[in-house]
């Protein structure tokens, strides 16, 4: 008897993860995606300026070859990336994660911040590289990423008690102080934009940093 998982087609969950209006990037990435093994049977659900998407946890397909990739339109690679940021494996995260980081499309937002929200501290640091903007007042990245917090506060306070959970069991011994962890600085960055677009503070899920007991 073969126990090995049934590949499926991933047509079913994805196209909720995405604005209606890139439905058809969407269905043109995923006739170019393999089949996905493992299909995730958990999500997460945000608000990005007005619509809801519904995001699976997983995605453990393949990763299509160089010619597939070629043949993808800018948008259609945007969709991509935003998959595989999804997949089981923390390479393929990075990699993916990487090609999004300076996008505008406020879809990316929430599939950057879930990563942040996740225990691979590699992924972290490069998206904190990744997003200068967002520590320069007024800028796009910053009012991009603020106006997505400031939609999602419930989703935010997750990713902040996973960022505190994960540190506090795998890298308190390397970084003693919240203040000096990597998740910590960009969740307090991140914090900042949200504020910046509210004009009001948002509520603490984290241990207070120097900065906020000053205040």
């Amino acid at each position: 008897m073969n126990d090995a998982p049934r590949a499926l087609r991933p047509e079913a969950n994805w196209p909720a993860a995405f604005p209606t209006r890139l439905a058809g990037d969407v269905a043109r990435v995923l006739e170019a995606v393999p089949p996905d093994r493992y299909p995730a049977n958990q999500s997460f659900t945000v608000d990005v300026r007005g619509e809801v998407l519904v995001v699976p946890e997983r995605f453990n397909a393949d990763e299509p070859g160089p010619a597939a990739l070629q043949a993808l339109t800018p948008s259609e690679r945007l969709v991509l990336h935003c998959l595989y940021t999804r997949h089981g494996d923390g390479y393929v995260r990075q990699r993916h994660v990487e090609q999004i980081l300076t996008s505008d499309e406020p879809c990316v937002v929430p599939y950057v911040i879930r990563l942040v929200g996740e225990y691979v501290l590699e992924i972290v640091e490069a998206i904190g590289r990744g997003l200068p903007g967002l520590a320069t007042p007024g800028s796009p990245q910053r009012r991009l990423y603020g106006e997505f917090i400031a939609s999602n506060p419930a989703f935010f306070a997750r990713t902040e008690r996973r960022v505190v959970s994960y540190w506090s069991c795998y890298y308190r011994w390397r970084h003693p102080s919240f203040d000096t962890y990597p998740g910590g600085i960009l969740l307090a960055t991140l914090r900042a934009c949200a504020e910046e677009q509210t004009g009001r503070p948002l509520p603490h899920h984290t241990p207070l940093t120097r900065s906020s007991r000053a205040n």
